[in-house]
């Protein structure tokens, strides 16, 4: 990314975990233990002080369901339901079919898991389309969400939440006895990360299964048709570059997804509701905190990158 193509950042951030070379701010994430590997694609913990008042309007753009642990900060969200408002909150977000306006006024910290496709079938019989531009408190979900408040202790350090996180979720996977997510979702999973300029009906034979079987799977496990699913993630890896959390070696593969340049802007438009131009000016911290947690495990799940290893963009 050229220096009069950087992106613009929020010179009032704070960020505890740094920024990139570019000044954009990321959180503290990692990939889970091994043994939660089947049901949770990530973890992360945001801390940011701001100004008292300050406000940061901003996005999320989502291609998993999150669980999002809110200990500090006053947050709105314009869900398909309306909008919605909430301070220290443990909140499951559906995955996002567009970009979710979302909003933070002060210091705020997050902590949250991004779970693997899937996993709600496997825990609970879910059809990931019910909840997709959703926001639930996870009480309402029966999940642990003000277990989950009292246990992490706002003055703790970020690794101490991750691993209170994952000693939750083992609890609830030893007691419900859950059955993994679909191969074939984990399959799909991974050919979107690698791929996906991938057509349908290749993926199909990829994954061993008809092109009508996948349509089924993945529209129960990712909440959206397989072409859509691999629409966003070209849309999300460029969204990556543009905001210089993504490998710039990859910089002109990523744009080659698209036809031309007529093409890349009509598809980033739809799902991000702005030109690439208008998202580079634009501060959208909140959405490259995701988007660098996603681009982390998109490079460590290609082999790209080992885990806990410095990023390009460090």
């Amino acid at each position: 990314m050229t220096k009069s193509t950087r992106p613009a950042v929020d010179e009032a951030l704070s960020p505890l975990h740094g920024v990139t070379r570019d000044g954009q701010p990321i959180s503290y994430n990692r990939a889970p233990a091994a043994d939660l590997a089947p049901w949770i694609a990530r973890l992360y913990a945001t801390v940011v002080d701001l100004p008292e008042g300050h406000r940061i309007d901003c996005g999320l753009l989502n291609d998993t369901a999150v669980i999002r642990v809110q200990l500090k900060g006053a947050w709105t969200a314009e869900t398909a339901a309306g909008p919605r408002a909430f301070g220290r909150a443990a909140l499951f977000f559906g995955p996002q079919t567009r970009r979710m306006p979302v909003s933070v006024t002060g210091s705020f910290i997050s902590v949250g898991v991004a779970l693997r496709p899937g996993t709600g079938h496997a825990f609970r019989g879910i059809d990931t389309a019910d909840y997709l531009d959703q926001l639930l408190h996870c009480d309402e979900l029966d999940l642990p969400g003000e277990a989950a408040l009292s246990a992490l202790d706002r003055t703790a350090d970020p690794e101490s939440w991750l691993v209170m996180l994952e000693a939750m979720i083992r609890q609830v996977v030893n007691h419900e006895g859950a059955a993994v997510p679909d191969s074939v979702s984990a399959r799909f999973e991974v050919l979107a990360f690698t791929d996906p300029t991938i057509t349908v009906a290749d993926a199909a034979g990829i994954c061993g299964v008809t092109q009508r079987q996948l349509e089924r799977i993945v529209r129960r496990d990712f909440g959206l048709p397989p072409k859509q699913v691999l629409r966003r993630a070209r849309a999300l890896d460029m969204a990556s570059s543009l905001r210089g959390v993504a490998d710039q070696a990859e910089a002109e593969e990523l744009a080659l997804r698209f036809y031309d340049q007529s093409h890349l802007i009509r598809e980033f438009t739809k799902l991000f509701g702005m030109s690439p131009s208008q998202f580079v000016a634009r501060s959208q911290p909140l959405l490259t905190f995701t988007l660098e947690s996603r681009q982390a495990r998109r490079l460590e799940l290609i082999e790209r990158l080992e885990p806990g290893a410095v990023r390009p963009w460090q």
